[in-house]
């Protein structure tokens, strides 16, 4: 018997906010000392990774179609009591409270594991679009079952005080308590891409929006109604799951002799790589449960960042994830894809599960893979998921012909061919799957499919693979034999999703880190390059190549911004009317109208600073974005240089200061591209005098927390602020700034600008990107950025690399002379440092990415740097 409180949270439908709930109320009552036991209905990796995050335990699936009805209070009670007692359980229900396996009449429903385990519902409504009528709904579901215990009611997304006051006392009146009313809030939505939410492992700011979904839930919900509700769950009457136990395939002397085994493997005899990083985030926590029970050292191996598998490795377990999102980066980790591709050919081991098939075909979305599999996979266009039936067709590692398993699909990929000569899985239909035996064994050491399969429901497919690893390694002497350990880089700075618990998984061992060698001399450019000013960084970047040198931020812009172009399409019959656009600038920086002229990207203004002035002297500060000093130069204006010197961290000294001298016009960015300095705004405002024009270029200020140092506001006499609106808002091909400055030096750039240079969409981008919704919504960015930041600049240190400021979406890394081009011929592109004054061919521009690209760009750094000192 396990004593558990617990719940279930449900809906009546997928899209009411469960998951964002369920996460809020873990991760609320964590924070109130409760140790909470997480828990998922149905086939799902990603809302684990939330729970994980929010528990820091792991989430056990509970899915009567994957384990079967005996296993499900078993494994409840297996995550209550593992790896220590749980003094609370909360469960996330799956789809609606009823849905279930089609034509299963609700089995595997959330209705179904409530009834399975006796635990008490609490149903979570979206009530964004009714009233009164939700009382409707939560009175169906309440009496519908008279198995199910719905306790409480909370009710999500409502609009106004009033409009949830009226839902509340609706839902009272038949009898069920509402245990909170939550507002619209956009901070509490978790972003999401084509099978669902983004993984936590992926999302630098999850822990941040953790917290503020904990502090809403502390605020709008009565959490202690919920804990009394959780105690009258009844005790379970199961022993949890034992994954050295698994009695419907061993009796007790055979489980012995497994434990014996298991503790003689514990000195590294049977090693078994499973694939983890952000690109492999899919894998039940039984998986690695089950290899250790049978026998073997689980070690994880990181496809992006690793440079070989681990010492000893006799099989090789790729799980699922998304390499499609990280497709270049896992490319480019050519020594690992060699050491895969040729383990695999020598017959080891290998099961791989949906992403793991993807990663081992030819080739994914064009981008070259491991190539073990004679497929091409790409994305499709539709989405393939459902449960299966699956009869294995071939002997394999996996066990005999005839092994039956069940699992789901779920993935919008597909592969040309889409099975194998000979498939793995019979599917009652179809054929599925790639059965392969390269080394001619006797059997398939390659099971790759997109089956995704629990494997407490099969564990004899786990006791059959250590079996098969065990027997591979004595083959191969002891596994793979590797000449060096894997590269693999360590920072200081917490991942983003280090606060999830650690699965009982080994590390491979990283490397000693060695300071990375730097040569002092500058080396003359590659190629040819006819204007240094007029180089930038989209000349860098191919199809080819991981993107480092270009500072866009996303993708493709924000859903609601795309939704506002597409909008604005159906008015570009009309001429461009800069007038709200102008306002709505003027309104988020608190300025007069005639403070600010909308522009066609930065490039203009600058154009129009060099047309409407006659500087005698103007002065550039560099390293500095040099499209100033080439627009200033093509109107016929001298410009000379006031030089930042790297010995003094690229700052605005005072001897830099005095260089200034009488100049009429100084330009200087702020931060500074390349720089990423991030001047004072005191330090700046000296520079302005009468006579002076001072323009500063505050281009990336917007990736600043709070935009602190911004000129904007305050005495703007003798002042021009140029913005850009393109990179944060991924509308580089739109064209979109502003200035903001001394109304008579406006209106004199003004009149030089031609009538409608900033078109209908840069206008309507200016407009929606300044509202208090885009700003929340920047600032947030911020945030991520400076945490992915800190995650670049921390491993580039750790390497000896030595690097400019840290204010900006870029770092400025003196690498070294050649690196960069050794970084392209890896696959990389960087901004080449010696077309900006000041700077030579050592120096690059490493554009700000999510971590999991950085760790492939550190890896290659790493790689460079051992071959140097070797």
């Amino acid at each position: 018997m396990t004593a558990l409180p617990r719940v279930l949270v449900a809906a009546p439908a997928s899209g009411h906010g469960k998951t964002t709930i369920a996460v809020g109320i873990m991760a609320a009552l964590a924070r109130r000392g409760l140790t909470v036991a997480p828990a998922k209905v149905g086939p799902d990796y990603i809302d684990p990774g939330y729970h994980a995050l929010a528990t820091g335990r792991p989430s056990r699936t509970l899915d009567p179609w994957l384990v079967g009805e005996g296993r499900v209070a078993p494994l409840l009670a297996r995550g209550a009591t593992h790896p220590t007692p749980a003094d609370v359980a909360v469960l996330e229900g799956v789809m609606g409270l009823m849905d279930g396996r089609l034509g299963g009449d609700g089995f595997a429903s959330s209705a179904h594991v409530a009834a399975l385990t006796r635990t008490p519902v609490v149903l979570v409504v979206d009530i964004s679009s009714t009233s009164r009528t939700v009382a409707a709904t939560v009175h169906g579901l309440a009496t519908i079952d008279p198995d199910l215990d719905v306790v409480g009611v909370v009710l999500n997304k409502a609009g106004t005080p009033r409009h949830g006051d009226e839902a509340r006392r609706a839902v009272e009146g038949v009898g069920v308590p509402v245990w909170g009313v939550l507002p619209r809030d956009a901070a509490m939505h978790v972003p999401s891409r084509h099978l669902g939410l983004v993984p936590a492992a992926e999302r630098g700011e999850a822990a941040a929006t953790l917290d503020h979904i904990a502090a809403v839930a502390e605020e709008h919900l009565d959490l202690d109604a919920l804990l009394a509700a959780a105690r009258t769950a009844p005790d379970l009457d199961v022993e949890p799951w034992d994954p050295s136990l698994p009695e419907e395939l061993a009796g007790p002397e055979e489980a012995r002799q497994r434990r014996l085994e298991g503790q003689h493997a514990s000195r590294g005899e049977v090693v078994i790589a499973v694939a983890g990083g952000r690109a492999f985030t899919f894998r039940y926590p039984e998986t690695v449960e089950l290899l250790e029970a049978a026998g073997a050292r689980v070690v994880e191996v990181d496809p992006a960042r690793d440079s070989a598998l681990p010492e000893g490795t006799c099989a090789l377990y790729l799980g699922g994830g998304f390499p499609e999102v990280h497709a270049r980066t896992l490319a480019t980790n050519r020594p690992l894809v060699q050491v895969i591709r040729d383990a695999v050919a020598d017959g080891m081991p290998t099961i791989a599960e949906c992403a793991g098939m993807l990663y081992l075909a030819e080739t994914l979305d064009d981008h070259p893979m491991v190539g073990a599999l004679p497929a091409r996979a790409a994305m499709g266009r539709r989405l393939t998921l459902g449960y299966r039936e699956a009869t294995s067709l071939v002997d394999s590692v996996a066990g005999p012909a005839g092994t039956r398993v069940t699992g789901h699909e779920f993935h919008r990929t597909v592969t040309d061919p889409p099975f194998g000569t000979q498939a793995a899985w019979d599917l009652g239909g179809r054929t599925e799957g790639f059965a392969l035996d390269p080394a001619g064994t006797g059997r398939a050491t390659l099971v790759a499919s997109y089956l995704h399969t629990h494997w407490a429901g099969s564990p004899d497919v786990a006791a059959s693979f250590v079996d098969a690893a065990r027997g591979w390694g004595v083959r191969g002497s002891g596994g793979v034999a590797l000449g060096a350990s894997p590269v693999h880089h360590e920072s200081s700075e917490p991942s983003p999703d280090s606060s999830q618990p650690a699965q009982p998984l080994s590390r491979a061992t990283p490397a000693r880190t060695t300071s990375f060698p730097v040569s002092p001399s500058p080396v003359a450019f590659e190629g040819s390059v006819p204007d240094p000013l007029r180089h930038h960084g989209d000349v860098e970047v191919s199809d080819d190549l991981v993107d480092l040198a270009v500072n866009v931020r996303l993708t493709s812009p924000p859903e609601w911004l795309t939704r506002a172009l597409v909008d604005e399409l159906g008015k570009v019959a009309s001429y461009p009317d800069a007038t709200v656009a102008r306002d709505a600038i003027a309104a988020r920086h608190g300025v007069a109208r005639g403070q600010v002229l909308p522009t066609s990207g930065g490039a203009e203004a600058f154009t129009l600073v060099a047309r409407a002035l006659t500087p005698r002297d103007a002065v550039v500060v560099h390293p500095q974005f040099t499209e100033p000093e080439a627009a200033l130069r093509a109107a016929g204006h001298d410009v000379r240089h006031v030089l930042l010197r790297a010995e003094d961290d690229f700052a605005l000294t005072p001897e830099a200061l005095g260089q200034v001298g009488d100049a009429d016009l100084v330009v200087i960015g702020n931060p500074t591209n390349p720089t990423g300095v991030l001047h004072p705004a005191d330090a700046i405002r000296t520079l302005a005098r009468p006579g002076r024009v001072l323009l500063v270029d505050e281009a990336f200020i917007d990736a600043v927390p709070g935009e602190r140092e911004s000129l904007v506001g305050g005495d703007l006499t003798g002042l021009l602020v140029v913005r850009s609106l393109t990179k944060t808002w991924a509308v580089a091909g739109i064209r979109a700034g502003y200035v903001v400055g001394d109304a008579e030096l406006v209106a004199a750039l003004a009149a030089h600008q031609p009538h409608w240079s900033v078109g209908s969409l840069a206008l309507r981008v200016m407009t929606e990107t300044a509202t208090p919704a885009a700003l929340t919504e920047a600032g947030r960015a911020t945030e991520e950025l400076a945490g992915w930041r800190r995650h670049l600049t921390t491993g580039l240190q750790a390497l000896g690399i030595p690097t400019g400021g840290g204010d900006a979406p870029f770092v400025l890394a003196q690498v070294g002379a050649g690196v960069r081009e050794h970084l392209r011929d890896a696959g990389w592109a960087v901004r080449r440092g010696d077309t900006f004054p000041g700077l030579d061919a050592t120096w690059v521009r490493i554009a700000v990415r999510d971590p999991h690209t950085i760790d492939g760009l550190l890896r290659e750094l790493a790689h460079l740097s051992h071959r140097r000192t070797a």
